[in-house]
Formats: C-alpha cells, sequence, structure tokens
C-alpha cells in the first residue's frame, strides 16, 4: 500500500502521502492532519522491537489512517445533521501562489495545506459528490481509485473481503457517473475573472450572462457568520443575491486566486479573508456551481496569507 521503508525515518517520511489520503477522505485539512498525527502516535507508541518487525511502516500507516477515517466518517454523519446550513469541504489555498504574491513566507513547520497535491481529486465538484458515500464507500473508491491502492489491502482497512470492497468502488464510480462530475474547463480563469469585474461593478446584466440559468449557490457559514441556509438555485437569483451582498459590504476587496487547484475568489476585509468562493465553469463558459465558504473555521488554511 506504500513504500517499503523500515524504522523511524521510513515512517516519517510517509507523512505527505497520509495528509493527501486523509484530506480527501474527510475533506478537512484540520481533521485531516488530526488523524495524520493520530496515526503516529499509534506508531511510536508500538515497542521498537514490534516497529521493526513492520516491512512497511507506509502500509501500515495508511491503514491506520484509513480506519481513524473511517471512524471520522461514520461521527460525521451525526455532526452534519446538527451543522447549521450547508457543509462544505474546507477550501484549500495553492500556496506558491500567494508565497508569489506576497503571502506567507516558507519558514517554519510545513503547514499541511502545503503537502497538498492539487489535482481533479480535490475539486470542490468531486470532493462534493464524495461527500455523497456511505463511508465504506469513499474509503474503497478513494483509496482505489484515486490512491491505487489494491483492494486486497483496502480490506485491511475496511475489515471486509477485497470482493466487498471492489463492490463498494463500484457503487462509488457509479455515484461520481450519475453526478456528471465536470473536467476543469480551460476558460474557467477567464470567466472566473469576469464574474469578478461584473460583481465588482454591481453588473447584474453581465452577471446573468456568465451563469448557467440553471445554476446552483451553495453557502457554508456553519452558524458562525451570516448567509444564505439553503442553495440558491437559479442564475438570475444568484446574481441578484450577490449584487446585494456587494451593496452591503462596502470595502470588500475581491480578488482571483487559485482555491482547490482551480480558478476562484477570494474576499477580503481589512486584509483578512472572510469568504473563499470555488466556481465550476462548463465547457461552453457558463458558471453551472458556485460554493462559498465563510466558516472562519474552514478558512484557516487562507488566514496566513496576506
Amino acid at each position: 500500500m506504500a513504500r517499503v521503508g523500515t524504522g523511524t525515518e521510513g515512517a516519517a517520511g510517509e507523512r505527505r502521502q497520509l495528509i493527501n489520503v486523509a484530506y480527501r477522505l474527510l475533506g478537512s485539512v484540520t481533521e485531516a492532519e488530526d488523524a495524520v498525527q493520530d496515526a503516529y502516535a499509534r506508531w511510536y507508541g508500538l515497542s521498537r522491537s514490534r516497529r521493526e518487525e513492520i516491512l512497511s511502516p507506509g502500509a501500515w500507516l495508511t491503514t491506520v489512517t484509513g480506519r481513524i477515517c473511517l471512524d471520522l466518517l461514520g461521527s460525521a454523519r451525526a455532526r452534519r445533521e446538527r451543522y447549521v446550513g450547508a457543509w462544505l469541504p474546507e477550501p484549500l489555498p495553492d500556496r506558491a501562489e500567494w508565497d508569489r504574491a506576497g503571502g506567507a513566507g516558507s519558514a517554519g513547520p510545513a503547514d499541511p495545506a502545503d503537502q497538498i497535491v492539487l489535482d481533479e481529486s480535490v475539486a470542490m465538484a468531486f470532493l462534493v459528490v464524495l461527500e455523497s458515500m456511505t463511508p465504506a464507500e469513499r474509503v474503497a473508491f478513494v483509496l482505489h481509485d484515486v490512491f491505487r491502492y489494491p483492494f486486497a489491502e483496502i480490506a485491511g482497512v475496511l475489515g471486509r473481503t477485497p470482493a466487498a470492497c471492489k463492490q463498494l468502488a463500484s457503487s462509488a464510480r457509479r455515484r461520481v457517473g450519475d453526478a456528471r462530475v465536470p473536467a476543469p474547463a480551460a476558460t474557467g480563469g477567464d470567466v472566473v475573472r469576469r464574474v469578478k469585474e461584473a460583481w465588482e461593478t454591481k453588473d447584474i446584466t453581465a452577471l446573468v450572462g456568465l451563469l448557467d440559468p440553471a445554476a446552483v449557490m451553495t453557502a457554508d457559514g456553519g452558524g458562525m457568520v451570516g448567509t444564505v441556509l439553503r442553495p440558491v438555485a437559479g442564475g438570475a437569483r444568484i446574481a441578484a443575491y450577490m449584487v446585494a451582498i456587494a451593496d452591503r459590504a462596502p470595502g470588500l476587496e475581491l480578488l482571483e486566486r487559485s482555491v482547490n487547484g482551480a480558478p476562484g475568489l477570494v474576499a477580503r476585509r481589512a486584509g483578512a479573508v472572510v469568504t473563499v468562493a470555488s466556481l465550476d465553469v462548463s465547457a461552453d463558459g457558463l458558471v453551472t456551481r458556485v460554493w462559498v465558504t465563510r466558516n472562519p473555521e474552514k478558512l484557516r488554511p487562507w488566514t496566513s496569507e496576506g
């Protein structure tokens, strides 16, 4: 399941891979970091002789991390039922881009967000579909389809037979197909830029022209900040909402930034990030989905950026 390595060095070198697995399983940078820390605590809790018996620390750590994530996913369902409004995965910044723009330096301990590979499997549309899966489906699908782990080893995480794990991944794959998760549009950056310009000038006609008539906007405030509690459906309604926000939020600075590896928008007030928006752009250049994260707890990876 992972590179073969022995001893402390072999275990320590797996941290980046584990963070990548855990974020895709949990949709939360904070929870991913906690899960990996827990796995390492269990590793170092083993006797030295026991650690030396383990031929692949990476495989052991991945199995333990997977089981921890599986437990967290099970308990998360109950927590989501009590969550105020819609729940969205935590948005990820592109650290290299922020550094070039004059953000936080690279000195000091690596931030978990630094270690996550930004590819199609962390696109907001993809992560949202993962949320629709059962915990077992999500683990089987992510480990097999994203990270290419064999079902024989995934069976050790889920405590099921390889055949059962294969069926779980197949069921999850159908969910992805039914959701019709789009590939990132090549014109996404241009469209996002035009959305920004139209929002700044409060040009509702231009916004309506950039939004698919059937577009949907989902916002996550977690009950900690004001936002719509239910998805806003329809391009015209979304445009009207955006203009209304612009009217009520003087001094808000809108920036084009990479969000989960795709063009997105970040709103700052007095230099502090208050909103991160991820946009899904279709092949014909229209915005079909908007995911808006305002819950301050989910913006922590962005807070050190200036």
